[in-house]
């Protein structure tokens, strides 16, 4: 095999780390952000990817946002080798109000570090960046309340594609934790990333090597629908460890969700609950009964016939029963069944948006 002629990630895992090693519950918003925005300011993923180019800047446009993403956020996240790691909280894991909370409330030590870091990357090309470089508690305010629009203008409307995606990512990521642990999980990553145990291999941009010892903190996996390529970590070696993973093509297309023929086959409260378990992988049985709008022993029954046809798994953890869907599960309801036994680059390269 030739040599590489790119960088390499290196992460550093002990029995602990193994141990402690997580998928992310639910969808991030502010990697999406800084995804989104890199795919703002490159030139990939085809006609699609174009489409929403062009539908982005109409929304920002009429949101009258265009201004400030091109002076503030833009080249805040460049798609260079680095942004401020405080744009990427892992407070966003409890969710969104708490992700715009944490980042309107990061500490100015660490803003004024951090944007000096950027600044000695790309420059610090508007006022509104100078404000924050200064670690200016007003702008923080300011870059909560743009974040929180561009949200509602730009995320919110694609929000039911990339949930429904990474959903499906997740209950696979989460089917290989429950059934091979930590090892499984890492071994099934995309293609660009390689377990050499003890040690998790990412291909890096060219130039760029970096090892990250976990050092019995463990490891979260984000899958993330706008970043593509590469994963993506945290710069600073002392914040929780998160490795941000691209969706892989096989959840990539828009799933087919809960249509008639599925209902068809399964009855429709079976369809249900089957959705139910894709969209909230781990889910207990009383949580199923509550989404579904069925009694616990229903919820139990329709578990119990899902099961035997091996589209779930079941796990006991103490007194929960909790609920994972297999890759024939997942395969179903996106439309393309799995065959066989169940087992949202370079420098700046800026749009002109």
């Amino acid at each position: 095999m030739p040599p590489r002629s790119g960088g390499v990630l290196r992460i550093v895992f002990t029995s602990e780390d193994l141990a402690l090693t997580r998928v992310a519950t639910r969808t991030d918003l502010l990697w999406e952000l800084v995804g989104s925005l890199h795919r703002l300011q490159a030139r990939d993923g085809g006609g699609a990817m174009g489409l929403w180019r062009r539908q982005t800047r109409a929304r920002l446009t009429e949101s009258g946002l265009l201004a400030s993403v091109r002076s503030v956020l833009l080249p805040l996240a460049p798609r260079g080798p680095y942004f401020p790691d405080f744009l990427t909280p892992i407070e966003a894991q409890l969710g969104d109000e708490q992700a715009l909370q944490a980042l309107s409330e990061t500490p100015r030590r660490r803003v004024r570090a951090e944007m000096e870091l950027l600044r000695r990357e790309a420059g610090l090309p508007s006022a509104e960046l100078t404000d924050l470089a200064r670690g200016d508690a007003r702008a923080m305010k300011r870059l909560g309340r743009l974040v929180a629009g561009y949200r509602d203008a730009v995320l919110t409307p694609r929000w039911p594609q990339a949930e429904s995606a990474l959903a499906h990512e997740r209950a696979i990521l989460l089917r290989h934790l429950v059934e091979g642990g930590a090892e499984q999980l890492l071994a099934h990553l995309t293609p660009v990333v390689r377990w050499r145990p003890p040690v998790l291999e990412v291909d890096y941009p060219p130039g760029l090597d970096r090892d990250i010892r976990l050092g019995g903190r463990g490891l979260t996996v984000i899958p993330s629908y706008f970043c593509r390529g590469r994963p993506v970590a945290l710069v600073d070696p002392a914040l929780p460890p998160v490795l941000v993973c691209p969706l892989p093509r096989r959840a990539a297309a828009s799933p087919a969700a809960t249509g008639d023929a599925l209902v068809a086959l399964l009855g429709r409260t079976r369809a249900e609950i089957l959705s139910c378990i894709a969209r909230a992988p781990g889910c207990s049985t009383s949580e199923l009964a509550r989404q579904a709008g069925v009694s616990v022993s229903t919820a139990s029954e329709h578990a119990h016939v899902l099961r035997q046809a091996n589209l779930i798994v079941s796990v006991r953890q103490i007194n929960l029963v909790l609920h994972h869907p297999t890759d024939l599960g997942t395969g179903l309801l996106a439309g393309h069944p799995a065959r066989g036994p169940a087992s949202f680059g370079g420098r700046r390269n800026t749009l002109a948006v």
